[in-house]
C-alpha cells in the first residue's frame, strides 16, 4: 500500500514543484473550485503525491481557514513535496502568470474585442464545468461511498445552495465535522495514507503570532505614519485575513477598501474584475491588478507586488500555524471521525459550486451544455489531459460566438 507520507525531498525537487505549477498556473482556468479539480487530477490521479483521502482533508482543512483556498492547497503540496522551497515553488509558479497578466490589463484590455474574443472567454469559462463536475463525480464516490456521508453531501449543498452569506462555507464544514462525529465513527481508523508536512510546532507558533501581529499593528502603523504604502498594504492585508471561502468572497472587501476612498474607480474595480475572471490562476491576483492602479503611491510594478504579499500573506501564514497542530490531532479516533464529516462536507459543497457560480456563468444554450459535455468526457473517458479540454473548450466557445 503507497504510503503519502514523504520521503526526504530530492536535490533540487522544488524545481520539480515549480515547473509542475508553473504549468497549472497557465492552464488552469475556471477559478478557486475548478482549481482544486485540476489539483486533484494532477497530484492524486496522475502523480500520485497523496492519496484522495490526504487531499479532501487538505481542501477541507483550507476550506476552514481564512484566505485562498486554492492558493493555500497548493502552497501545502509544494510544502509536503520539497519543504519551504517546494511551497514557495508551488505558489510562485501557480500565481505570477495570472498575478503578470492582470498587472499588465491596462496595456492589453481591449485586444479581446468582437464576437470571436468573448467567444474565447465564454469557451474558458465552459472549462470549469468540466473540470469542477470531474472532481465532484470523482470525489463523492471516494468520500461518500455510504449513506451517512452521502446524506452529509448533500445537506451541505443544500445549505450552500439557499444561502447568502459567505461564512455559510466555515458553517458546513463546521457543521460537517460535528455530523462525523456522530455518524462516522463505525468506519475503521487510519494512521497511514496522509500527508506530512516538515513544519515544526515552533514554526507553526511563530507564524500564527506573526498572522495576529500584523493584523492589529498595521492599522496602527497606518494612522501613526500616513505613510500611503502602510495603508495599501494593510488594505489589501485585512481583506486577506477576513475572508473564508477565498475566491470571489475577497471582492467585496477589497472593493469596500479601495473604491470606497477613492483610491480605484468603480469603472477600473469592475474592468478589472472581468479580467480577473478570464485569466488562469486565482483569483486573488486581482490584488496585482488593483496595486498597480491605485492612487496612492506606489504604483505600477511595486503596487502589484505589494498587492500579491498582503493579500496572500496572511492566508499562508494562518495555514503554516495550523499544519504542524493539524497533523497530531487529526491521527486521533474521534478526529478521523469528524473529517469523514468534513470531506463529505466538501463534496457537498463542490456540488453546490458547480452549479452555483460555474454553471450559472457559463451554461445558457444548448450549445454550451455541448461543449461543456465534450470536456466532460474528453476527461473521464478519453482522460485527456487538461490543456487539450482548454483549448478544445476555448475553440468551441469562438465557434459557437461567430455561428
Amino acid at each position: 500500500m503507497r504510503s503519502d507520507t514523504a520521503s526526504l525531498p530530492a536535490k533540487n525537487s522544488w524545481f520539480e514543484v515549480l515547473r509542475v505549477f508553473l504549468r497549472l498556473g497557465l492552464t488552469s482556468f475556471g477559478g478557486p473550485v475548478a482549481h482544486l479539480g485540476y489539483f486533484r487530477r494532477e497530484f492524486v490521479l496522475r502523480r500520485e503525491w497523496l492519496s484522495e483521502d490526504a487531499y479532501s482533508d487538505l481542501v477541507g482543512l483550507c476550506q476552514f481557514l481564512p484566505g485562498p483556498a486554492s492558493s493555500q492547497v497548493g502552497f501545502s503540496i509544494g510544502l509536503m513535496r520539497a519543504g519551504f522551497p517546494g511551497a514557495l515553488a508551488a505558489w510562485t509558479g501557480f500565481t505570477l502568470p495570472s498575478a503578470i497578466l492582470l498587472a499588465l490589463f491596462g496595456f492589453w484590455a481591449h485586444a479581446l474585442t468582437g464576437a470571436a474574443g468573448q467567444g474565447l472567454l465564454h469557451g474558458l469559462k465552459l472549462v470549469a464545468v468540466a473540470i469542477v463536475a470531474q472532481a465532484v463525480w470523482g470525489m463523492a464516490r471516494n468520500l461518500c461511498p455510504d449513506k451517512p456521508r452521502a446524506g452529509i453531501a448533500v445537506a451541505a449543498a443544500l445549505v450552500i445552495l439557499f444561502s447568502a452569506t459567505p461564512l455559510a462555507q466555515v458553517a458546513v464544514i463546521a457543521l460537517g465535522a460535528l455530523a462525523g462525529l456522530w455518524l462516522c465513527r463505525a468506519s475503521p481508523v487510519t494512521v497511514s495514507g496522509h500527508a506530512v508536512f516538515p513544519v515544526s510546532r515552533r514554526v507553526g507558533a511563530l507564524a500564527l503570532t506573526a498572522f495576529f501581529l500584523l493584523l492589529f499593528i498595521l492599522p496602527v502603523l497606518r494612522d501613526a505614519t500616513g505613510v500611503s504604502a502602510i495603508a495599501l498594504f494593510n488594505a489589501f492585508y485585512r481583506s486577506g485575513a477576513l475572508v473564508f471561502g477565498g475566491g470571489h468572497v475577497v471582492l467585496p472587501l477589497l472593493r469596500s477598501a479601495f473604491v470606497t476612498p477613492g483610491w480605484v474607480s468603480d469603472n477600473s474595480f469592475l474592468a478589472g474584475y472581468g479580467a480577473a475572471q478570464a485569466v488562469p490562476g486565482p483569483l486573488f491576483t486581482f490584488a496585482a491588478y488593483l496595486g498597480a492602479v491605485a492612487r496612492p503611491a506606489p504604483h505600477g510594478l511595486a503596487g502589484a507586488a505589494l498587492g500579491l504579499a498582503g493579500i496572500f500573506l496572511p492566508g499562508l501564514l494562518v495555514l503554516i500555524g495550523v499544519l504542524p497542530f493539524w497533523h497530531v490531532l487529526r491521527a486521533r479516533p474521534a478526529a478521523q471521525a469528524a473529517m469523514r464529516g468534513v470531506n463529505a462536507a466538501v463534496v457537498g459543497l463542490l456540488g453546490a459550486a458547480l452549479y452555483n457560480p460555474v454553471w450559472t456563468s457559463a451554461v445558457k444554450t444548448p450549445g454550451d451544455f455541448g461543449v461543456a459535455l465534450l470536456g466532460f468526457a474528453l476527461l473521464t473517458v478519453w482522460k485527456a489531459p487538461p490543456l487539450l479540454v482548454v483549448a478544445v473548450s476555448a475553440l468551441g466557445g469562438v465557434v459557437l460566438a461567430m455561428a
